[in-house]
């Protein structure tokens, strides 16, 4: 109906400018006044147009926005039922956790998710992968992280340089699941590293140096990070290639990597290098 009134408006702006011509033309004897007339009158019905297609296109551009803004609480609004209700307010809460987290650039991921892009990530390295990761069960069996490291094995193989820093107490190293792990990894070509847990910084410490108290994420090519929530949740991990917060994952990185100890074989067994250097001193 808008449109049809809209489609009058101008036709009938076009009839009173071309009457005026007409009128100018044979009543009074007057030709140049009435081609004047009506090219005016052809200009302002296209002007008039023109402004009544801007209105409406605005008009329907802040009903669109008002109905997305309004939509949701409109929603929440209708639900009668209190339970309902505060169901509806609890994922409410999830969703804008969600929001702000990709506001700053994060995209969160699933367990799965998380461990296929960091095999792709791995596959797309040409230099670097900095690793952090606590030794959790599962490195050997589990077969998500086994897909994931043979993604790194096939970047070892294209002359990616990968460092893996595992935070472990210091009871973990004589356990020879544990030594094990570590002993694959060091023969595959990765530079493993051992954090014990008592000599990392504190989160108080680390939170206070503008960094993420995560122990569990990887740096690949200086550009990409992957990290794993510390505390369990809808998801797992998240991914974000913004530069501000890679550089803050790349000073925690120092942080920890100042704190590791790099590993050392001794009769096909690792060993702390520092420790062996004092046993054959």
């Amino acid at each position: 109906m808008n449109r049809k009134i809209q489609n009058m408006a101008v036709f009938i702006e076009f009839l009173v400018g071309s009457g005026l011509a007409i009128f100018f033309h044979w009543v009074l004897q007057h030709e140049e006044i009435a081609y004047i007339t009506f090219a005016i009158g052809i200009l302002l019905s296209l002007a008039t147009w023109l402004l009544r297609e801007d209105v409406e296109k605005a008009r329907d551009t802040l009903i669109e926005q008002y109905q997305q803004a309004h939509e949701i609480p409109a929603a929440l609004s209708r639900i009668c039922d209190a339970e309902c209700h505060a169901r509806a307010t609890e994922l409410m809460s999830s969703t804008r956790r969600t929001l702000h987290m990709l506001e700053k650039g994060y995209i969160p991921m699933d367990d799965t998710e998380f461990y296929l892009e960091g095999a792709k990530l791995s596959e797309a390295a040409s230099r670097s992968i900095k690793a952090v990761d606590p030794m959790t069960p599962g490195w050997g069996t589990r077969g998500t992280l086994l897909n994931f490291y043979q993604a790194n094995l096939r970047a070892i193989d294209r002359g990616v340089a990968i460092t893996r820093v595992f935070v472990i107490n210091r009871d973990d190293l004589v356990d020879p699941e544990v030594r094990k792990v570590l002993l694959a990894q060091h023969g595959d070509g990765i530079n493993v590293r051992v954090a014990f847990r008592d000599e990392l910084p504190a989160a108080s410490d680390i939170n206070g140096r503008d960094t993420t108290g995560s122990f569990n994420f990887a740096i690949y090519d200086d550009q990409v990070v992957t990290d794993v929530f510390t505390q369990p949740g809808k998801y797992y991990g998240r991914k974000t290639s913004q530069h501000a917060e890679v550089e803050r994952y790349q000073r925690l990185y120092e942080l920890i990597g100042h704190s590791a100890h790099p590993l050392a074989v001794d009769e096909e067994s690792l060993v702390i290098a520092s420790e062996a250097y004092a046993i054959a001193s």
